[in-house]
């Protein structure tokens, strides 16, 4: 599995799982990753309910 944080394209398949309502464990399938990584990256941008990549990208970037 990939290391480190999540890249732009992959930030916006977890907004997309997030907004479909899919589990952390789904979306971390889905992009090779692990389900904590998933839960790390919500949580520390906005958390499953204001969730937005164009913010996360931003704060990684800072």
């Amino acid at each position: 599995m990939p290391s480190g944080r999540l890249s732009y394209p992959e930030r916006l398949r977890v907004a997309a799982g997030v907004a479909d309502g899919l589990s952390y464990a789904e979306i971390g399938r889905r992009l090779g990753r692990s389900k904590s990584t998933v839960i790390r990256e919500v949580a520390r941008n906005g958390g499953a309910h204001g969730y937005r990549a164009d913010r996360a990208e931003q704060a990684a970037r800072l």
